[in-house]
């Protein structure tokens, strides 16, 4: 009867080969955090919305309440943004050719999404010292707005990078790991065993 799990080669680090800030071979840094502040912009973006109309619905809790709390994701996104954009642009540097339309996609990609990080901290500043507003200001909802544009726009490229152009994909082929087998294929062994 053939394992219907396979648990450990996703999770072993060891045979995988370190690049540094990019993560390690199947490992990649980048990607996993790119899932916090895509998820997070997108957020702030719902709860504004939420917060701005809802201002004259309600006794003013409920805006302010979305107010806050999209404050508090997009300040969290803000920082998980930091070490994602340095991975990111590391893997620029270290994995794309020039002149290439992956190289020209992921410029695309990093331009969309540094300047929605700039606009991520200029909306944070627009927040500074609002805390007591009954809903969101104007500017700061049209702001959030623009980012869960640009994040939704900025993700596609990147996506495309990945699933369209391969970029940093390990492997690819014919790898032992889509043939019927129950042997586990681990980071660094040989790509025969497990085939068959």
């Amino acid at each position: 009867m053939a394992r219907l799990f396979t648990i450990r080669p996703p999770l072993r680090l060891r045979g995988r080969k370190f690049k540094g800030l990019r993560g390690f071979a199947g490992k990649p840094f980048h990607p996993p955090l790119t899932d916090i502040p895509v998820a997070c912009f997108f957020l702030v973006g719902v709860f504004d919305v939420i917060s701005y109309f809802t201002k004259d619905r309600s006794s003013g809790s409920v805006s302010r309440d979305f107010f806050i709390s999209a404050t508090h994701v997009l300040i969290a996104g803000a920082i998980v943004a930091v070490p994602t954009i340095i991975t990111g642009i590391w893997d620029w540097w270290k994995s794309t050719q020039a002149h290439t339309q992956a190289w020209r996609t992921a410029n695309t990609h990093m331009a969309i999404m540094l300047t929605m990080q700039a606009i991520v901290i200029v909306n944070v500043i627009t927040r500074l010292g609002k805390w007591d507003e009954p809903s969101v200001p104007t500017l700061s909802m049209i702001l959030s707005v623009v980012i869960a544009g640009l994040v939704a726009i900025g993700s596609t490229y990147g996506g495309s990078l990945v699933y369209d152009y391969g970029f940093n994909v390990e492997t690819s082929g014919d790898h032992p790991v889509w043939h019927e087998s129950e042997v586990d294929v681990f980071p660094g062994e040989d790509k025969t065993i497990g085939s068959g």
